[in-house]
């Protein structure tokens, strides 16, 4: 731990664990060119090359992965720089692209879920604390220490939760109903797209009764869902935050609903809501689906920065020029990047529609995240659940820990001051310890931490940039909470990267800083995802897609976005 701790003064030292190396030449022409290199640009790129198309991936940072990365920023410790667990990998793409043969290994959790209260121990007994896991009669037990209403109904809710997801998994593996085609052009043209419509039916069909539940549960408050079902504060909370992880929004705001039913809708190893840790960070599943890319004949390039795309004398895409002034020609262009980097800096403007250029600028990127990111010479030691003598990890260590999640009314008060211009001065935190389950990612005795903290405002006071003293200051506050439930974990910090709204959307081309390319908000999902007229990935300029989380189904819904617009493009080019 000494030796560890003597690497303090390399805290601005960054480098990527998993440089792409890569021997073959960038060619001149491509059948399909991928701007940047995140999950479903890589994804895309599989499945564009397995449907005959050469394509090529142009990514701009050292690292592939896009948000979905593996970094060296402490030495010794490597972390899932930003997005830091794995759910909603589509099942059907991990089969596709034999993920797990070309490397890709996950750490299941269970338990899954610690709320530690802050609170006094009663008769010499710790504080009390909620660990929520697979084993649904242990659950129950902890829920009991609350209520024993709330644990007789909790598998009830599971199941209910669980029926409105199963319901919704049609919807995510296909693009939305193709609303021009049913409405327009000849009978044959809109008979053909009434194929559109078969998820749609099928999500119904397996709704059938349910039907209403789901419309109130993706339209109100979560908290009148929540309110119903359970009476105990600290599972009401713990089930809130998954309906605002991420969101600028509230457990009191409607629509908060469909954020929660997002997080539940994940399935891993075939256990339905799983979340895990992939065996060297995130990075480690962009890298298997890099590779699977590869075998499949694309060629993928990192620190191939894209500076426009091409528009022919037809008005279509032609390819694209990098920074540094070469040009590559493709029939098609894909875009992993966010809609507004697509359309606002990588689009020749008089390319597109005043009246769409408008459209753009009004997508709600706001967000409320600030990613932490803390190498430890020590494991934490919380009162709710000291550690034993050996040292060893407890089960709650390799759960998402809830901090300052006692209550709703506390998650209410960081929102409110997020909205306000100034991050919480009790902000919500999600932390969880990788390390625990994957020996890769620390040295022996250490470990890597990941802190999701919200409510954090892109311009302070809504009007000033972030400093490195503002910075500073937050993270300060955050470690003083982690301190007051886990003593000595401050004593612990070998090395800090802090990564405010500005920096998400510097370091990751993440516009507003928003984790899932736009907000998901009921006026940004689906037929309006980014926007009605672009929700089918296929943009105003012709050969020009959206492939990213910007377009349906929208952030965290792990490669859907570019298996839906690889199917798209393919579908194109079977009709020329």
């Amino acid at each position: 731990a000494a030796a560890v701790r003597g690497i303090r003064s390399c805290k601005g030292f960054i480098s990527s664990t998993r440089r792409c190396s890569h021997s073959v030449a960038l060619k001149p022409q491509y059948d399909a060119i991928i701007i940047g290199g995140g999950h479903n640009g890589l994804i895309a790129s599989a499945y564009l090359q397995k449907g005959g198309l050469k394509t090529a991936v142009l990514e701009r940072r050292h690292v592939l992965g896009g948000a979905a990365v593996s970094e060296e920023i402490i030495p010794g410790f490597h972390f899932s720089r930003a997005s830091y667990l794995l759910s909603l990998l589509r099942p059907h793409i991990c089969q596709d692209l034999e993920l797990t043969k070309h490397g890709l290994k996950v750490y299941m959790r269970d338990p899954h879920s610690f709320t530690p209260i802050l609170e006094e121990g009663v008769g010499g007994r710790p504080p009390r604390s909620l660990l929520l896991g697979a084993d649904l009669a242990k659950s129950q037990e902890e829920i009991g220490k609350f209520s024993e209403k709330d644990a007789k109904v909790y598998p009830d809710f599971l199941t209910h939760l669980e029926r409105l997801a199963c319901a919704i998994h049609p919807l995510l593996d296909a693009p939305p109903v193709d609303i021009p085609g049913v409405t327009q052009g000849s009978l044959r043209k809109r008979i053909s797209a009434l194929r559109s419509l078969k998820p749609l039916v099928k999500s119904g069909l397996k709704l059938g009764k349910n039907i209403p539940d789901l419309y109130e549960l993706i339209t109100a408050p979560v908290m009148k869902v929540l309110n119903r079902w359970f009476e105990s504060e600290p599972l009401r909370a713990t089930l809130a935050t998954d309906s605002v992880i991420g969101a600028n929004t509230s457990p009191n705001n409607p629509g908060s609903g469909y954020v929660l039913l997002h997080h539940v809708m994940g399935e891993l190893e075939k256990e339905k809501g799983a979340w895990g840790y992939v065996e060297g960070g995130m990075g480690g599943v962009s890298q298997s689906i890099a590779r699977s890319a590869r075998s499949l004949g694309a060629d993928i390039f990192t620190e191939r920065e894209v500076e426009q795309v091409l528009i022919g004398q037809d008005g279509s895409a032609r390819g694209v020029v990098l920074k540094d002034g070469t040009e590559v020609s493709s029939k098609v262009v894909l875009s992993n990047a966010t809609p507004y980097i697509t359309f606002k800096q990588l689009t020749p403007q008089d390319a597109l529609p005043e009246a769409f250029i408008t459209a753009v600028d009004q997508i709600d990127y706001s967000s409320p995240v600030t990613k932490i990111n803390v190498a430890l010479d020590r494991l934490p030691n919380f009162l709710a659940a000291p550690n034993t003598r050996d040292g060893k990890p407890g089960p709650h260590h390799q759960c998402s820990i809830h901090l300052n999640c006692e209550s709703v009314e506390v998650l209410e008060d960081a929102y409110r001051e997020g909205q306000l211009g100034r991050p919480s001065s009790r902000p919500m935190l999600e932390m969880t310890i990788p390390s625990v389950l994957d020996p890769t990612l620390a040295p022996r005795g250490c470990h890597v931490v990941s802190i999701f903290t919200q409510f954090t405002p892109y311009l302070l006071e809504g009007r000033r940039a972030w400093t490195n003293e503002d910075r500073e200051r937050f993270a300060e506050t955050v470690f003083d909470w982690i301190e007051r439930y886990a003593p000595g974990f401050k004593k612990s910090i070998v090395g800090k990267d802090i990564l405010a709204p500005p920096d998400l959307e510097k370091v990751f081309g993440l516009t507003g800083g928003n984790i899932f390319h736009g907000s998901m908000s009921l006026d940004q999902l689906y037929l309006a995802r980014p926007l009605p007229s672009i929700a089918d990935y296929r943009s105003p300029v012709k050969g020009l897609y959206l492939c990213g989380s910007g377009s349906h189904p929208g952030g965290g819904v792990m490669g859907a976005a570019g298996w839906n617009a690889a199917l798209t493009v393919l579908s194109d080019f079977k009709r020329r």
